[in-house]
């Protein structure tokens, strides 16, 4: 199989990656995989590059992708972490341009937290703008209520 792909030690365009483009479609399977390697090593490699020097009050760690995530900030921070889940339906996704891969979107990068998480907020997102904004205002109550 191809060489895992790091995107600092390749130099690949950060920016780029960030974006749904075919650019980031070019590597994502090699950056999966190196991703992966890293994970095996260390289960916590990404998680505590995560919260590196951060001294806020509440963290958003965004893009959690595996149970083991989920368990390593629970095991770390116990019952401060909140986790939440955004969804939309497929059709939704669709619109918004999405394309399903095998082979990358059945991973477990993609849906590693589908099941055996169970999470304290599921937030949808399916374009409605009002309900969105109160789902969040929701949210956001309840955890300034924990500060």
């Amino acid at each position: 199989p191809p060489e895992p792909i790091s995107p600092q030690e390749h130099g690949l365009d950060f920016q780029r990656l960030l974006d749904a483009s075919a650019y980031k479609e070019t590597f994502r399977q090699d950056m999966i995989r190196w991703g992966e390697e890293k994970r095996r090593a260390d289960p916590g490699f990404f998680c505590r590059a995560a919260v590196e020097g951060a001294v806020q009050p509440v963290w958003v760690v965004s893009d959690t992708r595996r149970l083991s995530d989920v368990e390593w900030f629970r095991d770390v921070y116990g019952d401060v972490v909140q986790t939440v889940r955004v969804v939309a339906t497929e059709e939704t996704r669709k619109r918004r341009n999405w394309v399903f891969v095998a082979g990358v979107d059945d991973a477990e990068s993609e849906c590693g937290l589908d099941q055996g998480v169970s999470f304290d907020w599921v937030i949808t997102n399916d374009g409605d703008e009002l309900s969105l904004d109160q789902q969040l205002e929701t949210l956001l109550q309840a955890l300034h209520s924990r500060l």
